[in-house]
């Protein structure tokens, strides 16, 4: 699914012409940016438990309703799409070579880095790519996956500002920044068609039965006092 190349550095050695600054004489780009680490954490915040395979997003539905959104290839303004997965690497790999080359394989480009020290992130290098394809291309729609408003909120509303369509793809648990900007589009990753196999085991306060809901502990009332007394006691 990548179309474009992937660049290293940001194309801004030579002073944009007033077209380019129009955004005229560049290819017009949908862009995916997901933040693997954020992606993950969530998940597990908000289902209560260590996502499994059968509850983590299917990569293939999400390229799919991706490249739908592009509209019709063939079209004369059709825009080039790219996808790319940001992820941090443990020094012990386990599985993520599989899913790695897995994501390779329905179409993802894969920026891995190797996560050293338990604060390790990458967010900076998808804020790299994102201004390397805002120089090389158009960037007409922007797609990112991550509940990360800290570092994210202010250079997104930026390139809306600018005429980007951006989108954000999170749990609406933890996507406050999003939920209440004026600027930016937001939907629950478990809005995208086929995105899980089964329904996640959470319940929505954005989308709450008429009734009300019982939202069930996601933890023992017995363990977490066994644990809260250890605590003080130490």
């Amino acid at each position: 699914m990548t179309e474009t190349s992937l660049a290293e550095e940001p194309v801004a050695a030579v002073p944009a012409s007033p077209d380019d600054e129009q955004g005229r004489g560049r290819p017009a780009l949908d862009l995916l940016i997901w933040d693997a680490p954020n992606i993950d954490m969530t998940l597990s915040t908000v289902i209560g438990a260590r996502p499994t395979a059968a509850s983590r997003p299917r990569f293939d539905a999400i390229a799919a309703w991706f490249v739908d959104g592009a509209g019709d290839p063939a079209a004369p303004d059709a825009p080039e799409v790219e996808a790319c997965v940001f992820a941090n690497i443990p020094p012990v790999v386990g599985s993520l070579q599989r899913w790695v080359e897995a994501l390779r394989g329905f179409g993802y480009a894969v920026f891995a880095r190797p996560k050293a020290q338990p604060d390790d992130d990458i967010d900076q290098a998808m804020l790299d790519h994102i201004d390397v394809r805002r120089h090389s291309h158009r960037l007409r729609r922007l797609v990112v996956f991550s509940g990360d408003g800290r570092n994210f909120a202010e250079p997104l509303e930026e390139l809306a500002r600018a005429g980007t369509q951006v989108v954000v793809v999170a749990f609406s648990e933890v996507a406050g920044y999003a939920i209440g900007s004026d600027l930016l589009e937001f939907i629950d990753i478990e809005d995208v068609p086929g995105a899980f196999s089964a329904p996640l085991d959470r319940v929505r306060l954005d989308a709450l039965p008429p009734d009300g809901a019982w939202l069930r502990p996601t933890r023992s009332l017995r363990d977490f006092v066994s644990s809260w007394t250890a605590r003080r006691s130490g």
